[in-house]
C-alpha cells in the first residue's frame, strides 16, 4: 500500500492529506443546506468555520501529541509532522467546538443553531477522513485470519495486510458507522424544531459508534489499563442523554397539564 499519492514539485502529496481536504471540502458544501433548514446565514457558518478548522488541527495534533508524550520528548522534530497521521479527533472537536461556541457568544447569535447545520458536514468528512489510515495502515484493529478478511474486498485484504499478518480493518468499520449517522443527522435536522437536537444527537451516535470500534484497535491512546477515546465516548453518550432527557422528556413532566 503506497501513501503517496503523487510527486508534486519534489514534494509527496499524500492520500491521507488528500483524503482529510475533501472530506472538510465535501462537508463545507453540505453545510449551504444545513443553513437553509435552520435559516441561517452561510457567509456566517463560513467564517465559523475558518476560525476553527485551522484551531480543529492544532487542537487533534495537540491532544495526540499530549498522550504520546514520552515519544515527542525524544523525538521533538516530528510534533509538527501530521504527513503520516497523528490527528486525534477528539483533540479537533473539543478545540473545534469551544472556539465555534466563543465566536457564536461574541457575536450573539445562536450556537446551537449553526452546530446543528454544521454536525452532518463533520460526520461525513470523519467518514472519508477515515480512509486516509487505510493509506498509512495505521488505525486498524487486531490480527485476524485469512478466511475472515477474504469477506472484504481484495484491495481491503491487501491493505490490511501488514509485514506477514492480516489485520481488522476498523477503519472501515467506523467509515461505515459514520455514513449511517450522516444518514441519521440528515433526518434529524430536517425534523427536528428543538435546537442543540442535532449536534448532541452526532455526539451521542459518534460516541456509540467509536466506543466499540476503539475496543478492536491496537494503537489506542491510553491512561493507564484505559482507552481514552472509549472514556471520552462514555462521556459524549451521557451528554447526548442529559440534552434528550431535559429538552424532551422533563420538558414533558413540568408543562402543566390542560383543564
Amino acid at each position: 500500500m503506497n501513501p503517496v499519492a503523487f510527486t508534486l514539485f519534489g514534494i509527496q502529496i499524500r492520500w491521507y492529506g488528500i483524503l482529510i481536504s475533501t472530506g472538510m471540502i465535501i462537508g463545507i458544501l453540505l453545510a449551504k443546506k444545513g443553513c437553509d433548514v435552520k435559516k441561517i446565514s452561510y457567509d456566517t457558518l463560513i467564517d465559523i468555520i475558518l476560525i476553527a478548522l485551522p484551531l480543529a488541527i492544532i487542537g487533534a495534533r495537540l491532544y495526540y501529541v499530549l498522550f504520546n508524550l514520552d515519544y515527542y520528548f525524544q523525538n521533538a522534530g516530528e510534533i509538527l509532522n501530521i504527513r503520516q497521521g497523528g490527528l486525534a479527533i477528539h483533540g479537533g472537536l473539543i478545540f473545534a467546538i469551544g472556539s465555534a461556541y466563543l465566536y457564536c457568544r461574541k457575536k450573539r447569535i445562536s450556537f446551537l443553531k449553526y452546530a446543528d447545520a454544521a454536525a452532518p458536514s463533520i460526520i461525513i468528512a470523519q467518514a472519508l477522513g477515515r480512509w486516509g489510515n487505510f493509506f498509512n495502515q495505521e488505525a486498524h484493529g487486531g490480527p485476524v485470519t485469512k478466511e475472515f478478511i477474504s469477506h472484504f474486498p481484495a484491495f481491503i485484504q491487501k491493505g490490511m495486510y501488514i509485514e506477514g499478518t492480516y489485520y481488522h480493518p476498523t477503519f472501515l468499520y467506523e467509515s461505515i458507522w459514520n455514513v449511517l449517522v450522516f444518514i441519521c443527522l440528515t433526518y434529524v435536522l430536517r425534523k427536528s424544531k428543538k435546537d442543540g437536537t442535532t449536534i448532541f444527537t452526532y455526539v451521542g451516535l459518534y460516541s456509540i459508534g467509536r466506543f466499540f470500534v476503539e475496543g478492536l484497535r491496537t494503537d489506542s491512546l491510553m491512561i493507564g489499563t484505559l482507552r481514552i477515546a472509549q472514556i471520552v465516548s462514555l462521556l459524549g453518550v451521557a451528554i447526548w442523554v442529559v440534552f434528550l432527557y431535559f429538552a424532551y422528556i422533563k420538558k414533558k413532566t413540568i408543562l402543566p397539564h390542560k383543564q
